[in-house]
């Protein structure tokens, strides 16, 4: 059964408290909140939130609130950016219960009488709820203790902060770049175009973009800057790849042919056999479907323009409408419509029959509400197991569905999907089997041809299948032509109006839980009155739509994607919180107007950041990537096109256990950690080992050194005593007697001479008399002890074959 709010015991007259219910005054519940919480937070304290990101602020909060989903009781805080639930147990943040207030889609208060049981005859009280629905498949449902003014006060501040007047009122602004610097999103898009064109060595720069000289080119296309001041079309980008055979003059006029001046302009091109995907809007034939315009069928034609050396003769041309054939014709009354063969030369046109906006919209509405009937965290706070007897899979088991699986096919979404993952395949054979040219195009250009167009370029190159070519893909066919996400979301408009589709209906329902586990309809428990506002007409989950398309590619081709369905959760969360500002305006021109890229923080840079926290071990990156595997184009047969429930979108908060990994998956990405975390360890041990090995090898070489210079020393000290005994010798020979000292290597000779004694036996006594000791140093000194040093140089002088031998015996 559906468990009541917990209440607390209220210690105010009961007179006090049903005066404050009727007067409904802002100051009185204001009052009324400090006296019943005296040692609570006031607003003006809040900055010790640690949760809080750079420049949120609270608003407003409200304590003793139950969130019915689960039947858990916290605070529920209202920020500049968030609805935030807050665990009473834990005083953590509930995923559940939190959601931002730009992905929120419309709330509503909502006084629900519950049924007393039987034979009670006291009064039970009514629930006050507040039911918050969101474009991330969220319904939740918060309960309010009876006779305050919160869930007043926290629906006053939803009202005030998730209708902002201006563009500029919301938070990225309030934020501000911050650390997620957003580089030009226009010189990301020219090098882009350049690498279509096998430019790839050229880098852009916003010196070239102001100069405009960047309109390179190759043998068969070219970058024209004809739009660079968007007068000819304000949704396209500022460069645009055309055929080089046509002229700018001719791209303008054939612009008027076309709806919202989107003319056909090259998206992809083939770098073998230069086939291309293009794409535009549908052209004006009028009423009558008579209208031509040759120069519209000259650069339709140019787009089978073919290199030099071809030789498959003339290429075809498809031209693929993705609307039904009736609503094609449907559009003649406006004056559009479609092709015909007949006017453009070898062509076929094919239409591909998906629905427009609005049938998208109703399809997403109805798969939320059978999501929210039959998952295991509804709403009404019922589990599906009790409200159906325990055969449903809301329960916990997706594939115990057999039972609501009409429902399921009902909401039609999955039939939409598969439509889109059709036409998509269908074009990408046509070019990588045929080498044929495909223009693509629906009314205006800019919904389902940007689904078709970037899932045929995600299948043909494998560029588009890594972190960065994704990033490349959705910058260039969603955000540079022209994707009106500001019309999609329900964004606040570039002139200050706001168009938000927001349910703001003041007005109570009043229903009731029944007794039985049995799960009501939810339009008696919160009805919705319909809004015809432009706003809420135009918003469609076309972006939410083609990003479940690629998951359903990933589930498909596992090794072929460097990103995982994480990372796709992740990059669709974002963009629907606008808390960044790519994703802002309807077109490249009003977001540079705006000044989004210099004013708002990056989202490609945030993704970018949470990557290289972790490197590859990283829950973006796709644990069974494997590049070589999958190096060309994707061609799905139409038999695998057979799309299923995103678990990690759509069930997330239905059914949660059905959301996580699969077990496989589980394992793999903890395998991988720990192999990160050895492959580290092995990374750490062999730095050290060559470390060591270094130190090891230095020192040798030192060793070595040291050696060397050792048994150098050892051969000069040898040479040295042997030159010192040879002096020695010499001077002893003399009669003297020879001291050696260290230092300066003194000498200390003592001589000892007698008189006539030295004329007798000195060697260096002459024939003629005369003394050749060098300036008769003996005869000077006599018998004194003198100290001199050795002069080398006079002993080297003296030459040993003089008298130096000769002992004159036997004369």
């Amino acid at each position: 059964m559906s468990a009541p709010p917990r209440s607390t015991s209220l210690s105010d007259s009961s007179s006090e408290l049903e005066q404050l219910e009727s007067t409904g005054s802002w100051d009185d519940a204001l009052d009324w909140f400090k006296l019943e919480h005296p040692g609570s937070r006031s607003v003006l304290h809040h900055a010790n939130y640690k949760f809080l990101l750079e420049a949120e602020r609270v608003i407003v909060e409200g304590h003793g609130v139950v969130l019915i989903n689960t039947d858990e009781a916290g605070t529920l805080i209202v920020t500049n950016f968030r609805l935030i639930f807050l665990s009473e147990e834990t005083e953590n943040i509930v995923a559940l219960g939190t959601i931002p207030l730009a992905t929120i889609e419309k709330f509503s208060k909502m006084v629900v009488k519950n049924q007393p049981a039987p034979r009670q005859s006291e009064k039970t009280p009514s629930q006050r709820l507040l039911q918050v629905i969101g474009r991330d498949m969220k319904i939740i449902v918060f309960g309010f203790r009876p006779k305050t003014q919160q869930r007043r006060a926290i629906y006053d501040g939803l009202l005030r902060c998730t209708k902002p007047s201006r563009l500029w009122d919301l938070y990225a602004f309030s934020c501000g770049p911050s650390k997620f610097t957003n580089a030009n999103p226009k010189v990301r898009l020219l090098n882009e175009c350049f690498r279509l064109l096998g430019k790839g060595f050229c880098s852009a720069s916003i010196d070239m973009i102001d100069k405009g000289s960047y309109t390179l080119s190759n043998e068969l296309w070219r970058i024209s800057n004809v739009n660079s001041n968007y007068i000819m079309c304000p949704s396209y980008p500022f460069a645009l790849i055309v055929p080089k055979s046509i002229s700018d003059e001719e791209l303008v006029h054939a612009s008027s042919f076309r709806s919202k001046g989107r003319l056909p302009v090259v998206s992809w091109c083939h770098p073998g056999t230069g086939a291309v995907l293009a794409r535009s809007s549908q052209p004006l034939v009028g009423l009558m479907m008579n209208m031509r315009s040759n120069t519209d069928e000259k650069l339709v034609a140019a787009l089978c323009s073919q290199p030099d050396g071809y030789k498959k003769g003339r290429r075809k041309l498809y031209i693929a409408d993705a609307r039904p054939r009736k609503n094609a014709l449907a559009n003649v009354a406006m004056g559009g419509g479609s092709e015909s063969p007949s006017h453009y030369f070898q062509s076929e046109v094919v239409f591909f029959g998906i629905d427009n906006i609005h049938a998208m919209r109703e399809s997403l509405f109805r798969l939320r509400d059978y999501l929210d009937t039959h998952g295991s965290t509804s709403s009404d706070g019922t589990l599906s197991l009790l409200r159906h007897g325990g055969w449903t899979w809301g329960g916990g088991n997706l594939s115990s569905m057999s039972a609501s699986v009409a429902t399921l096919g009902d909401s039609g979404w999955l039939i939409h999907v598969q439509s889109v993952l059709a036409g998509s395949a269908w074009i990408a054979a046509r070019v990588a089997l045929e080498s044929a040219s495909v223009l693509v195009h629906c009314s205006d250009g800019w919904d389902r041809t940007s689904q078709l167009i970037s899932l045929a370029n995600l299948l043909l190159d494998p560029y588009y299948r890594t972190c960065t070519g994704f990033q490349a893909l959705i910058e260039k066919d969603w955000l540079a032509f022209g994707h009106p996400f500001e019309e999609r979301m329900g964004m606040p408009t570039l002139s200050g109006s706001s168009d938000t589709s927001l349910d703001l209906s003041r007005q109570s329902s009043v229903g009731s839980f029944p007794s039985s586990p049995m799960r009501q309809s939810s339009g008696s428990s919160a009805p919705q009155a319909p809004s015809s506002s432009h706003a809420q007409n135009q918003y469609s989950p076309i972006f939410l739509q083609w990003i479940d398309c690629v998951s359903q590619l990933l589930r498909m081709y596992p090794f072929a994607f460097e990103f995982s369905s994480a990372f796709l959760v992740d990059l669709l969360d974002s963009v629907l919180s606008c808390r960044f500002g790519n994703f802002f305006c309807n077109s490249e021109k009003e977001r540079q107007l705006a000044g989004v890229s210099e004013s708002c923080g990056c989202l490609w840079a945030y993704l970018a950041g949470l990557r290289s926290s972790e490197g590859r071990s990283h829950v973006h990156y796709n644990l069974f990537y494997s590049p070589l595997k999958h190096n060309g184009p994707l061609l799905p047969p139409a038999a695998a096109l057979a799309p299923t429930l995103w678990p990690q979108f759509h069930l997330r908060w239905a059914c949660p256990s059905e959301a996580q990994a699969g077990e496989l998956e589980a394992q793999c990405r903890n395998m991988s950690l720990k192999f990160s975390e050895l492959q580290k360890a092995k990374e750490g041990a062999e730095k050290k080992a060559e470390e060591t090995t270094n130190a090891m090898e230095s020192l040798s070489a030192e060793l070595q050194n040291e050696k060397r210079l050792s048994s150098y020393a050892m051969t000069l000290a040898k040479k040295a005593n042997k030159e010192c005994a040879a002096i020695k010798r010499a001077i002893q020979s003399l009669g003297c007697k020879v001291h050696f000292a260290g230092g300066d290597t003194p000498v200390d000779i003592e001589t000892k001479r007698e008189s006539g004694v030295c004329d007798a036996i000195c060697p260096l006594r002459s024939r003629d008399g005369g003394c050749r000791w060098p300036e008769a140093g003996c005869a000077q000194s006599c018998s004194q002890f003198i100290g001199v040093k050795a002069n080398y140089d006079a002993i080297d002088s003296l030459s040993i074959y003089e008298t130096y031998f000769d002992t004159r015996e036997g004369k």
